[in-house]
């Protein structure tokens, strides 16, 4: 069996080895004869797990015991009014600073539940830097600041938070979270998405300090209330059992891999490689977003001429280079080096792209 060099942006590349575990496993999970998603997850077995893969998790983002871990069906968007319907109840405000597609979203779901104020946007430049922070209008008063510290479509990245104060920061992490240390004492909520560096989709993770569960009215159904879920281990209703098990299977991989302190300099030099690709072509391919704030996780880029963007794709894919389709929104390539991607993969990237500069610049 041979593999592509994958790099979509989500659902993205698993890594191989975990892929092999559970394809060993899929059958008879840990001798029960039978495979993780045919067991009950009140059962002990599955019980285990969770409370194995929120202990690794939590030695992995070394998260405080005054933070609660959730382990939730759906995704990021899902979250998009679910966070104020738990935080801003009762006619409340929230802050958004927009960086690109993904905020923006966040903030017109969000504005169906409470009332939202843009402290800053990129959006006049096409999404292409970060507001500087002291431009940023804040809102002392408001419920919290919602922030997307890496946008999947744009490319655009915070390589550090400003201080934002004692209001809550609340951060859509969905392609960034465990590809570095974080600091995690310095959110109020942060969720994710799994299909990016956690695991398959139909998962997502909600890290929230257990002083804002108070925050959740009484007049809002039981599942959509995070203390609910909290004071049930995620166990409210039948958890996503298979991409909660693939998770699990995650973050064994990285505490093997030594950390994310190691992936870390992994993921910043697969990054900078690509990057040294597109800047040194003479034009021939582009990244428009400002140096200070280029994602590592997601490299758009463009070609000289748009017209060889489908000669591109078809001749990446006969080298077994998939997922290079830019966004509708912004269009040409994008690559997504999440932690499964590896330097191989990047290398033979920057090899076909310099070799289809020859063939046709």
């Amino acid at each position: 069996m041979s593999r592509n060099f994958n790099f979509s942006a989500g659902p993205a590349a698993l890594p191989e080895a975990v892929l092999r575990r559970a394809r060993a496993e899929l059958l008879d999970w840990n001798g029960h004869g039978a495979s993780v998603m045919e067991m009950s997850h009140r059962g002990e077995a599955f019980q285990e797990l969770a409370r194995r893969s929120e202990a690794d998790l939590r030695t992995l983002l070394d998260i405080p015991d005054d933070y609660a871990v959730l382990f939730l069906q759906g995704g990021a968007s899902q979250q998009f009014s679910q966070i104020p319907m738990n935080l801003a109840a009762g006619g409340g405000s929230a802050d958004y600073v927009l960086t690109g597609h993904w905020g923006r979203k966040a903030a017109d779901q969000a504005g169906r539940v409470c009332q939202v104020r843009i402290a800053a946007s990129s959006g006049e430049d096409g999404y292409l830097s970060i507001p500087p922070p002291a431009t940023w209008q804040l809102d002392p008063d408001a419920a919290y600041l919602h922030l997307t510290p890496n946008e999947t479509i744009h490319g655009v990245e915070f390589h550090q938070l400003p201080d934002i104060g004692p209001v809550p920061l609340v951060a859509d992490m969905s392609s960034t979270l465990l590809s570095r240390p974080l600091d995690v004492r310095r959110h109020g909520l942060i969720y994710a998405c799994a299909q990016k560096n956690i695991g398959p989709s139909g998962l997502v993770l909600v890290i929230v300090r257990r002083e804002l569960l108070a925050r959740s009215p009484d007049t809002l159904p039981d599942i959509f209330r995070y203390d609910r879920h909290a004071a049930q281990g995620s166990m409210l209703n039948t958890p996503p059992t298979w991409s909660w098990y693939l998770a699990a299977c995650v973050f064994q991989w990285l505490l093997e891999q030594g950390g994310l302190a190691v992936m870390a300099t992994l993921n910043q030099a697969k990054a900078g490689h690509l990057y040294a690709a597109i800047d040194g072509s003479g034009g021939f391919y582009r990244n428009r977003v400002e140096p200070a704030a280029r994602s590592w996780m997601n490299v758009p880029f463009q070609l000289h001429d748009d017209r060889l963007d489908s000669v591109f794709l078809a001749e990446a894919a006969a080298e077994s280079l998939i997922g290079l389709k830019g966004h509708r929104v912004v269009g040409g390539m994008r690559a997504s080096l999440y932690n499964a991607v590896p330097m191989a993969a990047v290398q033979a990237l920057t090899r076909f792209m310099a070799g289809f500069m020859r063939r046709h610049g």
